[in-house]
């Protein structure tokens, strides 16, 4: 039996690596992911933990199309650590970052050098500062609610169960966030449409540490206030603290923003009024979604806005 031509088993072997291997290797080139980064604030807050564990979530059904990178701050005012991630996380080359800022001026500056080192950056939860986004000539699209039109209708439910003249107060986010100051803008539209006597109005800088003492404060200078409009649950849940303290849950209406589980439970119990619930767990996926969708150059910079909804203890699901 003839043995066979070493050149034509050579010429076998070459057309094999060309039609089998090079093809494989393309194809790997070719779905080489992109890396997407979320930044967003305090983890200690609930909020932010179901918004990571609704990326994760979506992350793990569509690992095949992207990388995801999940950092947060520990404290909801450390601007500075924020920006830090963001630098960081320029430097691992990512192709997107979505972002929750913590402030919506002082990010601004080190997102420009993010999107001119060429990566897309959305932003989420609280909008950049459109002054200080025009001083810097850049745009950055928004995925997000309108928070001021949420704020609204948990104070008009609130004003339903009150009468005109009634004392309210309003506990603030943090001064500089663009969602806190349109929830104070919803909390007074609601309550001047509803002819409520606002007596103060003070900062509790999103956490329950800092709103129950303020509350405590309130209930000792207006004795017979009537409400308590919390620009998030975090707070909600120091003002119920300081009432109950002062033994007035009975006289008190507490109403927050976001629908955490402890504020569903305090629903459930009476103890607070309603809350709003923006969909944490989808909202980082609105932007990672959308970042995908620029990536792949479908998407033109534009706002985007999500869902809110009221959550009273009828519509808890």
């Amino acid at each position: 039996m003839k043995e066979p031509n070493n050149s034509i088993i050579s010429v076998l072997i070459f057309y094999i690596v060309i039609l089998v291997i090079l093809p494989v290797g393309c194809k790997h080139h070719k779905a080489d992911k992109p890396k997407v980064a979320l930044i967003m604030k305090s983890l200690a807050n609930e909020f932010f933990k179901t918004m990571e564990e609704g990326a994760r979530a979506h992350h793990k059904e569509h690992s095949d199309q992207y990388d995801l990178t999940v950092v947060g701050i520990k404290d909801e005012q450390d601007i500075a650590k924020q920006i830090d991630y963001v630098e960081s996380i320029m430097a691992q080359k990512v192709d997107a970052i979505v972002i929750a800022p913590a402030d919506s001026k002082a990010l601004v500056p080190v997102c420009k050098k993010a999107m001119d080192a060429g990566i897309i950056v959305v932003n989420i939860d609280n909008k950049f500062d459109a002054a200080v986004l025009a001083d810097k000539g850049v745009k950055i699209p928004f995925v997000g609610p309108d928070n001021r039109k949420g704020a609204r209708l948990a104070g008009e439910y609130l004003a339903s169960k009150l009468k005109p003249g009634d004392k309210v107060a309003i506990i603030e986010g943090v001064p500089n966030a663009f969602n806190g100051i349109q929830r104070k803008l919803g909390f007074e539209d609601a309550m001047k449409a509803a002819g409520m006597n606002i007596v103060s109005s003070q900062s509790g800088y999103w956490e329950t540490s800092k709103a129950e003492p303020i509350v405590s404060a309130l209930i000792t200078e207006y004795a017979d206030l009537k409400a308590v409009l919390c620009a998030n649950d975090s707070m909600a849940l120091g003002a119920i603290a300081a009432i109950k303290a002062a033994g007035k849950s009975d006289d008190v209406l507490v109403i927050g923003f976001d629908n955490i589980t402890a504020v569903q439970r305090l629903l459930k119990e009476g103890k607070i009024l309603c809350t709003v619930d923006q969909h944490a767990d989808k909202l980082a996926l609105f932007g990672i979604e959308y970042a995908l969708e620029m990536l792949e150059g479908k998407g033109t910079p534009s706002d985007k806005e999500t869902p809110v909804d009221l959550i009273t203890v009828e519509t808890l699901q």
